[in-house]
């Protein structure tokens, strides 16, 4: 179950960032579009702009005296606009430009308009940007082109690039803060409404886990949550059934078997022979213990009993006074001084199953227990030879035991084990064994704390 918790927890981790680098992504693109836009706005006005103000520069130059133009340029040629007499007679036509062909159609057929090849030393160093993303560069119009006047004058007209940033609008750094906030809190709350469903599925697997017969899911959400909902009830339903069938099915043949059994019993008392009537005897209480076993176990998968509140300090006295009455070598520390939620046939079941595995095959029981954060942990240790390590997770296998004899002796059936794990996951606890540093076996038992409202 911490599996499925941990995989739901990365799930909510992906599907945020999903979203955010998604949307952050989706939202970066577009500014930088809607920037290049408006800075392609801004060089096309400047362009329309630098056209107006040529055309009037070179209207009023023309009628002006010649004597006065070099004085009525230095004061009218100012920024990024320059308009200037030049020596270099050279009128070669170079390929006509965009602003050069708009500016001959703009003024009248006297002027005549010749692009020149060289550009402005101001061109190569173009003034940057600033964006959002980063300085830019200016893409405008920059050039020189000849004028010839209406009386033969030619003048060299300089378009440059402008000598500050052009301003994209206020401050963007602070707009895009706020920007990313909202963005992150409705990528939380869309990750909530995304996961919610996957998280109630796997509460309900856990559920699931300790109660098979918790109620079905709501089928509510969108249409493949309620698939996915309908298939989880349905699993559900199965699994219960299931459990049902192989618990009647195995009480019925117990029930069935007593009868034959016990005629064999009553036969048996007939055998003339002591020794092999004692032989027949064993072997014959040896199968009822398996058959009992075996409803045990099945058992041990249901979860139709009812939930109580345990005090688990006085269970544990009753399961080790019990065992001592019995003639067993049980020895008993500590308090948790907590409750837990439980069945007690089933708890108590669990216990003595440790005790007596422990004391089957380790002549003495150590019990101890003690109070852990919101649980409790119940060590049960032997004086036995231990496990060897590579066989500690098979134990737990229904009918497998490390000792290959089948005496009663020795091994029983192979079923304590299988059945004090199944309802310690029942009750939501863990069972784990693991070999003492000083010799013996060590079986420890951590059940959860009981809290009212939970």
């Amino acid at each position: 179950m911490s599996t499925l918790k941990n995989f739901v927890n990365s799930m909510t981790g992906r599907v945020f960032l999903a979203l955010m680098v998604g949307i952050v992504a989706s939202a970066a693109l577009t500014q930088w579009l809607a920037i290049n836009e408006r800075q392609r706005t801004l060089e096309r006005y400047r362009t329309y702009h630098s056209l107006e103000r040529a055309e009037q520069i070179i209207e009023t130059t023309d009628v002006v005296r010649p004597e006065s133009r070099a004085q009525y340029l230095a004061v009218s040629s100012k920024s990024s606009m320059r308009l200037e007499i030049t020596t270099d007679n050279d009128l070669t036509l170079h390929p006509a430009t965009e602003f050069s062909t708009a500016l001959a159609q703009r003024l009248p057929r006297d002027f005549q308009v010749i692009p020149m090849a060289e550009k402005p030393p101001q061109c190569e160093q173009r003034t940057s940007t600033m964006t959002l993303f980063g300085p830019g560069t200016w893409r405008g119009t920059c050039e020189s082109v000849k004028i010839v006047m209406t009386d033969g004058q030619v003048l060299k007209l300089s378009v440059l690039p402008p000598r500050g940033s052009i301003p994209t609008g206020h401050n963007e750094y602070a707009v895009f803060v706020p920007f990313l906030l909202c963005i992150a809190i409705l990528a939380y709350f869309v990750t909530r409404m995304a996961v919610r469903p996957v998280k109630q599925l796997a509460q309900a697997a856990k559920d699931l886990g300790n109660d098979i017969n918790k109620p079905p899911l709501e089928l509510a959400g969108a249409a493949e949550i309620r698939q996915a909902s309908a298939a989880f009830n349905a699993m559900q339903g199965r699994i219960r059934q299931h459990i049902i069938q192989r618990t009647e099915m195995l009480a019925a043949i117990t029930h069935d078997l007593q009868t034959p059994l016990t005629r064999m019993r009553l036969r048996l008392e007939k055998v003339s022979d002591a020794d092999l009537q004692h032989k027949l005897i064993g072997d014959l209480s040896a199968m009822q213990q398996m058959i009992r076993e075996g409803l045990d176990l099945a058992r041990s998968m249901d979860t139709n009993g009812t939930m109580q509140k345990l005090d688990l300090d006085s269970l544990l006295d009753s399961v080790c006074a019990d065992a001592i009455d019995a003639g067993q070598s049980v020895e008993l520390k500590g308090k948790a001084g907590m409750a837990l939620l439980g069945r007690p046939l089933d708890v108590q079941r669990c216990l003595v199953n440790l005790i007596d595995n422990a004391v089957k095959y380790g002549q003495k029981a150590h019990v101890t227990v003690e109070r852990l954060a919101g649980a409790a942990r119940i060590r049960i240790r032997d004086e036995g030879p231990g496990i060897p390590q590579d066989q500690l997770g098979r134990v737990f296998e229904p009918f497998y035991r490390v000792e290959t004899s089948r005496s009663r002796e020795s091994g029983g059936t192979g079923l304590g084990l299988t059945i004090a794990r199944n309802i310690a996951e029942q009750h939501g606890a863990t069972l784990s064994l693991a070999n003492g540093d000083a010799g013996g076996l060590e079986a420890v038992l951590t059940l959860p704390e009981f809290y009212a409202g939970k």
